[in-house]
C-alpha cells in the first residue's frame, strides 16, 4: 500500500490512552496519550485513506486502550 507523500501534513495524528481505571459514575480513565502513527490521504484522489500505524499497543486487542483520531497541529510537520 501506497499513500500520498507529497502532502506534508496527515489528515489525522493516531493516538492511543490505556484505559487505567473508572471513576465514580463507572467512566472509564484514561493514562497519557501518546502518538503511534497517523492517517494519510490516498494518492490520485482516491476516496478513503491509509491509517499508518507507528507502533500497535497490545492494550488494544484486549480492548483496555481508546484510540483517538486528531486533526493535526499547524506547527507539527508529519
Amino acid at each position: 500500500m501506497t499513500y500520498q507523500r507529497s502532502n506534508p501534513k496527515p489528515l489525522y495524528r493516531v493516538g492511543c490512552s490505556r484505559i487505567v481505571g473508572q471513576d465514580e459514575n463507572g467512566n472509564d480513565k484514561l493514562g497519557n496519550y501518546r502518538e503511534i502513527g497517523a492517517v494519510w490521504p490516498r494518492k490520485n484522489g482516491k476516496d478513503g485513506a491509509i491509517m499508518k500505524l507507528d507502533i500497535v499497543p497490545s492494550e488494544i486487542t484486549t480492548h483496555n486502550a481508546v484510540v483517538f483520531l486528531m486533526p493535526p497541529r499547524d506547527n507539527q510537520q508529519a
